[in-house]
Order: structure tokens, then C-alpha cells, then sequence
């Protein structure tokens, strides 16, 4: 049967799947996507979802951009002209009506010729948040990771600022299987900063308009780790050619540490030299993790 590659702009909430990657008998994000594909476009089988990055159990996304293969010819639909093949609007349309809020198509358009989610994609850019303060806020908690201690955003910016360049990052990467402690992973960062949200740029991160951290809540403090008048959103901003397995994760722990005044910039030159993760905290929660978006050189 004839086959047309269509790309896929896709975003998700990730607390209610076990990442990205279809697995049989638990619910993924290319598991849902896959079949209300096979519905919407009466395919003989559920295609197969190739996406530009994977993302773990409770990852969020709202840039990630797949490629699959539908059928030339899809089903007529019944719009305002008459009955006229489906295109890129009632696809798009068809498939946020069965997956959506948990999942939605933001775009779907036929592939350029050659094009491949993965292999074609140059660069990926994650964002992490970090809600600093002594009391949680529950409209931030799906979002962000909470921390009770007061951080210093000039340390951990600091420390970020280590991570840019080519490194080896087996400090901050779980193993690919098949491979052995002694190879390097080497990774080319383009990006790595902290920031702090607040007005118009908090509610972009959040997608909530209006919510903003609670000046009756304490604990908050300044950029230099005193006392403040409210909690903190924070953001974690990282741009790469490709990353390795909880790669982000591992690093905004230590560079969350180094806001602790338990680590810093050279602590995170140390584990890269190290090339063992001997040491290392444990990776931020999962729930903080955003892919942002994908870059293709068209």
C-alpha cells in the first residue's frame, strides 16, 4: 500500500505515561498517538511512531516532533465545502478529539522528502523548572520540581556555564546498554543557563495564566541564597545536538546542589573529567522536565 510521511508537532503531559516509547500493556504516549492514528485514518495496522527524542516516565513535551507513515489516500471528511479528502486541519482536528488534554497535535503537515524525526533533527532544547521556596504551591507541582532550601542562582548559573563545549558526560548519564564503563559519551552542549521566572515569562512556563508564586508563603529568598518575600520559579534551559539518558535530569541535581552551596563549578568540571557517576546525587524528579523544542536545518 502507498504511503505518505507526515510530521507531527506533539505536546504532552507525561505524569500519565510511562514515557514516550510504545511498550505492550502499559499506557505511552506513541502507544495513544499510534492508534488514534489507526483510527482517524482506517490504516490495515497501527504505524509505527519514530519521535525526535524519547522521553522517560513522567517527561513532559510541548515541542516534540514525530514522523509516521499514513496511508496516500486518507478517509473523506464532511467540512463546510462538502465531503473532500482529509488534510493537515482535520487530521490535526480528528486526533486532539480523542487524545486530548493529555495529548495534543499542534501541527501535522506531509515530511519533506528524506526527512526523519530523529536522524534529521540537529539540536534538541529541554527546560527544567525548579520551584524554590518552604512551602510547596499545588499549581506548580506538576510542573516543578519543589525545593525547600534557599539556592543561589549566581552559583548554580555558574556551574551551568561548565557543561557548555564537548565533554564526556558519563558523569551524568546512565550507560546505553551494550556498551562498557570505559567508552566515553560524548555530548556537544550549545546552551546551558538559569534564569527566574515572573510576570508574563511564569505564565508561559506554567500554562496557567496568572499564577504566580505567593508572597504569604515564606521561605523564599534572594540570588544570593538570603531571605526573600516569596518563593522562586526557576528555569533550567539546555540546548544540544543530541543527549544521552537522564543527562538533564542528572545535571540540574548538581547544579541544584551547587545552588546549596554544596557543589560548584568546579565540582561539575571534577565528575566530567571523573567519567563515573561515583559521587553524583540522584537525578532531579522527572516531573520538571519539558523537551521544549527540536531544530531542523530547513
Amino acid at each position: 500500500m502507498a504511503t505518505v510521511r507526515w510530521r507531527l508537532l506533539v505536546a504532552y503531559d507525561g505524569s500519565g505515561f510511562r514515557g514516550f516509547a510504545a511498550q505492550p500493556g502499559v499506557p505511552t504516549v506513541a502507544g495513544a498517538l499510534a492508534d488514534a492514528l489507526a483510527r482517524t485514518t482506517r490504516a490495515a495496522s497501527v504505524p509505527m511512531i519514530t519521535c525526535a527524542g524519547r522521553t522517560d516516565a513522567g517527561v513532559h513535551a510541548r515541542g516534540q516532533v514525530v514522523h509516521v507513515d499514513l496511508p496516500a489516500t486518507l478517509p473523506n471528511v464532511r467540512g463546510e465545502g462538502g465531503v473532500h479528502p482529509m488534510g493537515p486541519r482535520s487530521l490535526v482536528h480528528a486526533l486532539n478529539r480523542q487524545l486530548a488534554p493529555a495529548v495534543v497535535v499542534r501541527r501535522a503537515e506531509p515530511a519533506p522528502p528524506g526527512f526523519d524525526a530523529r536522524h534529521s533533527a540537529t539540536a534538541r532544547r529541554y527546560r527544567y523548572l525548579v520551584y524554590a521556596s518552604a512551602v510547596p504551591d499545588p499549581l506548580l507541582a506538576p510542573l516543578a520540581w519543589h525545593v525547600a532550601d534557599p539556592l543561589d542562582l549566581h552559583a548554580m548559573a555558574s556551574a551551568a556555564d561548565s557543561v557548555i563545549g564537548e565533554h564526556d558526560f558519563r558523569a551524568f548519564c546512565r550507560r546505553p546498554p551494550g556498551t562498557t564503563a570505559a567508552e566515553p559519551i560524548t555530548r556537544r552542549v550549545t546552551r546551558a543557563g538559569w534564569s527566574e521566572l515572573g510576570g508574563p515569562e511564569l505564565a508561559d512556563a506554567t500554562g496557567v495564566e496568572g499564577v504566580r508564586p505567593d508572597p504569604d508563603a515564606g521561605g523564599g529568598h534572594d540570588g544570593q541564597g538570603g531571605p526573600g518575600p516569596a518563593g522562586r520559579l526557576l528555569r533550567f534551559e539546555i540546548e544540544a545536538g543530541s543527549f544521552c539518558h537522564q543527562m538533564v535530569r542528572s545535571l540540574v541535581a548538581t547544579l541544584v546542589d551547587a545552588g546549596r552551596g554544596k557543589a560548584n563549578a568546579a565540582t561539575v568540571t571534577a565528575m566530567l573529567r571523573s567519567g563515573t557517576r561515583a559521587g553524583a546525587p540522584r537525578p532531579a524528579p522527572a516531573h520538571g522536565l519539558c523537551l521544549v523544542a527540536v531544530a531542523y536545518n530547513e
